[in-house]
């Protein structure tokens, strides 16, 4: 039985080694969604896949609404693009809905209150405004919804979200604004639910494998049984191969990989090669200890596809003060590797960084 390469084969399908590609929302739209509850760290998850994409150039994208946060799939912010984000809600929000139900009784919030609340958030955003998440807990309480409690608050605008009723507006500062969808993407379009299983099946496998059905379950946040639907209407775009025993599934036509050693990547926090797989064996050597497994969705440190250690930031007044903590000693050749990449870092946020 053959091993597949699977960290070099996601590397390549990430869009991490070899063609990087050009904008934002051309990385969004590659792999269907991009985990971004983490948003400074979320951007470079954007930057590392194009070349010459600055920070700055993302946040110019999200003020003019052609890159999207809002909540999809399972109940955390992602980025989206325009033209997917009403066919993903319409597929994933009665999946979250039912994920935090319970929620949704401890806080005393019916439907008659999310009727409520919506029309208040909707009146309020109205002729392009938008609002912070203070101003709108002002104005929710004002009209008789209590919002005092920060949870009950969250979860009242995480409706909203799931509901299509409000996005992402601009930063104002540094506070993150909603604005109303029907305005900000005022057409876009629908996929029947079959349809929409599908493209979302097709999508994941595509930028995402060598991945398993699992891993696709656990990335999307649908049922098992919808998952499965979506493979097998996927297919036709997609080779099974299985590796050590397990099933995988990844694109039919695909370059061949070729990924100069050793290909260091700074990861930001939850990226999606490490946190878009229920599975993630095949980039953490066993030998590290169990805290490692959660370790790798902070910032982590990938040599050849294999998570190796882990990074964190100082941003200081001029500069950003990179500190690396490897799990085992790093030779000089991947050294001066992640010097090259902290330089790629340093252009993205057009800032000197310096390592630790």
């Amino acid at each position: 039985m053959k091993s597949l390469d699977i960290a070099q084969l996601r590397l390549s399908n990430q869009h991490l080694a070899g063609n990087p590609l050009k904008t934002a929302s051309e990385v969004v739209a590659w792999l269907g969604a991009v985990q971004a509850q983490e948003y400074a760290w979320a951007k470079w998850a954007l930057g590392q896949r194009t070349t010459g994409l600055t920070d700055a150039a993302i946040e110019q994208a999200l003020a003019e609404g052609s890159l999207l946060r809002t909540h999809v799939m399972r109940p955390t912010w992602h980025f989206v693009t325009p033209e997917d984000i009403r066919w993903l809600l319409a597929l994933t929000a009665p999946r979250v809905n039912a994920t935090v139900a319970s929620y949704y009784r401890k806080l005393e919030l019916d439907e008659a209150t999310f009727a409520r609340s919506n029309a208040v958030l909707a009146k309020a955003l109205e002729d392009s405004k938008q609002l912070t998440r203070p101003e709108l807990a002002a104005i929710l309480q004002h009209a008789g919804i209590a919002t005092a409690d920060l949870l009950r608050f969250g979860h009242i605008m995480l409706r909203a979200e799931l509901d299509a009723v409000v996005c992402s507006g601009a930063l104002r500062g540094k506070q993150h604004t909603y604005a109303l969808l029907d305005e900000r993407v005022p057409q876009a379009k629908t996929l029947e639910h079959d349809e929409a299983l599908a493209e979302l099946a097709r999508r994941y496998f595509t930028s995402h494998g060598p991945a398993t059905l699992a891993d696709f379950g656990w990335w999307s946040g649908l049922t098992m049984r919808d998952a499965r639907a979506g493979l097998e209407m996927a297919k036709s775009h997609l080779v099974q191969e299985v590796s050590d025993g397990q099933t995988y599934w990844l694109p039919s036509s695909r370059p061949p990989v070729n990924v100069t050693s050793p290909a260091v990547h700074l990861l930001p926090a939850f990226d999606e090669y490490t946190v878009a797989y229920k599975d993630r064996r095949a980039i953490l050597d066993p030998a590290y200890p169990p805290q490692a497994k959660i370790d790798i969705l902070n910032p982590a440190i990938a040599v050849d596809g294999k998570i190796v250690g882990t990074w964190k930031r100082t941003i200081k007044k001029d500069t950003v003060v990179l500190t690396l903590n490897p799990f085992t000693a790093l030779t000089e050749v991947e050294n001066q590797a992640i010097a090259v990449t902290t330089q790629q870092y340093a252009a993205f946020l057009e800032l000197p960084v310096v390592l630790a």
